[in-house]
């Protein structure tokens, strides 16, 4: 089986499947068909599958025009049909592993598997590349396709962990050039799964000894993310009481050239992997008898920025005798990070509730974003700022820092303005700022 593959590798007859269309998996399958692999997207909803037939990318990081070459090439199509894994050799599984009630929710993965497993055929590889707690490729994982498609791992089919890395909007690093862990059930199932990466990516192929390395690795990278955010956010709580200027501390702490990473306090944490997947791993422990204090300590001050953005919000209004209730108030990005278009988990989301919640009227304006839903309710953001506008609003909260607005401007239009990622950082006006 190991040389059939790799035969199949080198002359580039190796076809591909990737499960999941989304921010992971849509990347993964344009990179397979770029390097000359027949590939095909699998996705359940239609109009991501409309959207991609259509030449239309709805992921920042897959440009348009590369999406329609591989299209239109006959190397890469979308299908909500499962009954394609009956003729493809590897195939990659990346589909959302969310949280329910805090507790890992693996639905969405298990799902995926079954299908999969009516037509997988012998010869095959399948990589799990959602993040997931320590034991699901080695248990849950080989247990739901080996029961449904009375094959046996190792023997019929090879079954590995590849923990994804994407991280959307960063113009440095991305699929091809960031370094790719894999794992697998078996030093065959390795030897092969790390040649297919191999040859689509840039990156180094960094292998490990199990699937349960790589799944505790990529939650501790989000774990050591989480952690380290909630201790800056903390030392932002801090510095400002003590009238410090907590973006100065961080930028002369940088000039050490050890021993320092630089993070930075925002409102709060968003994103589908570091506000979520430490909780997996302290589900996880518990099986164990072990409590992840430290773990479960930042996501308390993680999760309590919005509450806390608000009451700074609160005050910066009363110093201009203005109660939170009745007041104006411009929301400037509502994306969890710079330059993308993604809300997921977004603690911005909660900000505005708790000022509407609190009576104040609050507007937004994102680029990128300029509709979202909040609990079944559709919420659509100014179509454009400007001076004149702006100078209508009692406080502008900069939420996330967008690349695309004149901050200048902002400054200068604004009453005051609340700056939560020092956006306005060269700004030599500051007297109607007041930072995170």
């Amino acid at each position: 089986m190991k040389n059939i593959l790799i035969k199949k590798l080198e002359d580039k007859s190796l076809k591909v499947a990737v499960v999941g269309l989304g921010y992971v998996g849509l990347p993964l399958a344009l990179e397979f068909s770029k390097s000359g692999y027949e590939t095909v997207g699998v996705d359940i909803s239609k109009e991501r599958i409309e959207a991609l037939n259509s030449f239309k990318s709805y992921v920042s990081d897959v440009p348009e025009s590369e999406l329609k070459s591989a299209i239109s090439s006959g190397l890469m199509k979308a299908t909500t049909d499962f009954s394609c894994i009956a003729s493809v050799d590897f195939i990659a599984v990346c589909v959302p592993t969310p949280l329910d009630h805090q507790q890992p929710d693996l639905t969405c993965v298990k799902e995926s598997l079954r299908s999969i497993s009516e037509f997988l055929k012998k010869g095959s590889m399948v990589v799990l590349e959602s993040t997931t707690h320590p034991g699901t490729t080695e248990g849950v994982a080989k247990d739901i396709i080996e029961k449904n498609s009375l094959l046996l791992c190792s023997r019929d089919f090879y079954l590995g962990f590849s923990p994804e890395r994407v991280d959307p909007g960063n113009p440095e690093f991305n699929i091809s050039n960031t370094a790719k862990i894999v794992a697998a059930i078996g030093e065959d199932a390795l030897e092969v799964i790390s040649r297919v990466y191999g040859e689509i990516l840039k990156s180094k192929i960094h292998k490990v000894s199990s699937p349960s390395v790589a799944e505790m690795e990529k939650i501790f990278e989000n774990t050591y993310r989480n952690i380290n955010i909630a201790l800056v956010n903390e030392m932002a709580v801090l510095c400002n009481k003590m009238n410090i200027n907590v973006w100065e501390v961080i930028e002369a702490a940088k000039t050490k050239p050890y021993g320092f990473h630089a993070f930075y306090p925002g409102p709060g944490l968003g994103g589908h992997c570091i506000p979520l997947d430490p909780y997996y791993l302290s589900w996880k422990a518990r099986e164990y008898d072990f409590h992840t204090s430290m773990i479960e300590v930042s996501a308390v001050i993680n999760d309590s920025m919005p509450e806390y953005c608000v009451g700074r919000i609160s005050k910066i209004l009363n110093a201009f005798q203005k109660p939170l209730n009745g007041s104006k108030i411009l929301v400037l990005g509502i994306a969890y990070k710079r330059d993308i278009s993604d809300c997921r988990e977004s603690p911005v989301l909660r900000i505005l509730e708790k000022l509407k919640n609190a009576g104040a009227r609050v507007d937004f304006y994102d680029a990128f974003v300029p509709k979202y839903i909040w609990k079944k309710q559709v919420f659509v953001g100014l179509e454009t700022i400007n001076e004149n506008n702006i100078k209508g609003y009692d406080l502008v909260l900069i939420a996330t820092d967008h690349s695309n607005v004149d901050y200048d401007m902002v400054a200068k239009s604004s009453k005051a303005v609340f700056d939560t990622r020092n956006a306005l950082k060269n700004v030599e006006d500051r007297q109607n700022i007041e930072l995170l």
